[in-house]
């Protein structure tokens, strides 16, 4: 779905949003996009969960946060993912295959361990405990 060209202050955008098939969305989803957002196949996300590529920092605290140059980072979600975010979770970054992260900042917590086929409890950084 390309969404036509947009201005925010001095810069123009071109956004792009790719649903994958099957992708499956609950109630009060949001979605902001300035550059691409992409949702792979068979991914289900949750009630009240927001997806958006856009920034807004706060660098000059003369200048009023929509005054701001917004900052713009594409989004991928990969294949088979089930989005169920827990209350105020803040996903930024990558994060691997075939884990559970959770928190502000979002952090793993579990992932399914190749040699013995269970999820395990990890440490922040994937590393099983």
């Amino acid at each position: 779905l390309v969404m036509g060209t947009y201005r925010y202050l001095d810069s123009t955008f071109n956004p792009v949003i790719e649903f994958g098939d099957g992708v499956v969305i609950a109630q009060d989803f949001y979605l902001t996009c300035a550059s691409r957002v992409t949702i792979g196949d068979n991914t289900a996300i949750a009630a009240f969960v927001t997806i958006t590529d856009i920034d807004h920092p706060y660098t000059d605290p003369d200048t009023p946060i929509e005054l701001q140059p917004i900052k713009v980072k594409e989004v991928s979600i990969g294949f088979d993912c089930k989005i169920y975010i827990g209350a105020n979770s803040v996903v930024k970054g990558q994060f691997p295959d075939y884990c559970v992260i959770v928190g502000n900042p979002a952090r793993i917590i579990k992932r399914l361990n190749p040699l013995t086929g269970q999820w395990e409890r990890t440490d922040s950084d994937g590393n099983f405990i």
